[in-house]
């Protein structure tokens, strides 16, 4: 037969005061190098340009607007000879168009992959100083999109700019729906 011995454990009284904290351990050592990761770059795209002094402006209903100076143009979506803008990278855009109006009426649209988004009317009133007419849009682009500024009507041509006052065309990505890269995900 086995004798089985019990053991009492008696409760401590009370806890004592925390000692001070140690110094600190040395270093470990350093671990190994991970694996590289994406560069987290936004997508950009942006352009402006305007009518250069002396560019007449179309004349037929359904030609696009061709603004032939290029302030900014650095990923090349803009192109001044056809006047449209191609979207290479998916989002949401903003277009603004500012058409300084002279000796004439001014009636135009903002297009998007041939039909008009935005339309835009200045009269012409004999004023003897050139007039303003502005407006811009959001548009929502997938890659392939064209966007561009188009005459609505043959007679309402009032396009103008001097050394004073310009006509603009400007277009930039506010975000970007890029799903090709994790980043963007």
């Amino acid at each position: 037969m086995k004798t089985v011995k019990h053991v009492v454990f008696t409760p401590l009284e009370a806890t004592g005061v925390r000692g001070l904290t140690g110094d600190r351990g040395d270093p470990g050592e350093k671990g190994e190098r991970g694996q590289p990761g994406e560069c987290a770059v936004a997508p950009k795209s942006a352009f402006s340009v305007k009518l250069s002094q002396g560019q007449t402006s179309p004349l037929n209903v359904g030609d696009a607007v061709r603004f032939d100076t290029i302030l900014i143009n650095e990923q090349g979506d803009y192109n001044s000879e056809t006047g449209r803008f191609t979207c290479k990278v998916p989002g949401v855009y903003y277009f603004a168009v500012h058409a300084t109006v002279y000796r004439a009426s001014l009636q135009f649209d903002l297009m998007k992959n041939g039909h008009a988004v935005a339309s835009y009317f200045q009269f012409y009133g004999n004023w003897p100083k050139p007039a303003s007419l502005s407006g811009g849009s959001l548009l929502h682009l997938i890659p392939g999109d064209q966007v561009w500024v188009q005459m609505a009507l043959s007679e309402y041509n009032g396009f103008y700019s001097s050394t004073k006052t310009d006509s603009s065309f400007t277009g930039f990505l506010v975000y970007s729906d890029w799903k090709n890269s994790a980043v963007f995900a």
